[in-house]
């Protein structure tokens, strides 16, 4: 049979037709709880349980296009699980006491608290924004006392028991950032990611944990 001849005009998307981002996204935005209460655990639940936690961001800018790939992985996944009927744990917190953060705050000419807090502010609307299901009632801040006073907690904890020790120990040491660089920071005696920055041979008295002592799983407890 003839085919029938198109025109230019059959493959256009009428204007009505295409995928209003603004229009469609926000008006579900605006439905959503904003605490995070639509995606909370329960607390008392028969259901299998899962926890699902993506590498916190350093909170250093906004988000780029690597966040959401990242933070979009982890969504499906959980989405994956409630819908297969397990009770999801779907945290999310900000990794904001270290040196990218630091870093950050130093290159804006901005005190750090103020730059690292503004910054979690922008970039918590942006995942809220991308839609999330984070269980916002269960968010950590690292670089905020309640969040580092349990680092302490465990510290002495694992002094107590002869876990951490001092001892001399040699270290990528990085005058320019006055820290231990550990050795993912480090290419051929290189500071990444800001090269060229080399390294200072340095074996400080440091603080050493020690693995091998450690129980290989939290279901194992040392009796604190």
């Amino acid at each position: 049979m003839p085919q029938e001849e198109t025109t230019s005009a059959d493959h256009e998307v009428r204007a009505d037709d295409r995928y209003d981002a603004q229009r469609i996204e926000g008006k579900w935005f605006e439905r959503w709880p904003q605490d995070g209460s639509l995606y909370a655990a329960e607390l008392d639940s028969a259901k299998p349980k899962y926890y699902a936690l993506e590498m916190l961001p350093y909170p250093s800018g906004a988000l780029h296009m690597g966040h959401v790939r990242n933070y979009s992985i982890g969504d499906a996944l959980a989405r994956y699980m409630w819908m297969n009927g397990y009770n999801v744990l779907h945290p999310m917190g900000w990794d904001s006491f270290g040196l990218p953060a630091e870093n950050a705050a130093i290159s804006a000419h901005t005190p750090p608290r103020e730059w690292t807090l503004r910054n979690i502010a922008n970039m918590k609307a942006q995942m809220k924004r991308l839609g999330f299901a984070y269980d916002w009632s269960r968010e950590v801040t690292t670089c905020l006392p309640e969040y580092y006073r349990w680092n302490q907690w465990f510290f002495l904890k694992l002094y107590e028991k002869g876990l951490a020790y001092r001892k001399q120990s040699k270290v990528n040491w990085c005058p320019k950032c006055a820290t231990v660089l550990a050795n993912e920071q480090v290419v051929a005696g290189w500071a990444l990611p800001t090269l060229p920055r080399t390294l200072s041979p340095s074996s400080p008295p440091a603080w050493i944990r020690s693995s091998a002592r450690l129980p290989s799983s939290l279901h194992q407890s040392i009796r604190w």
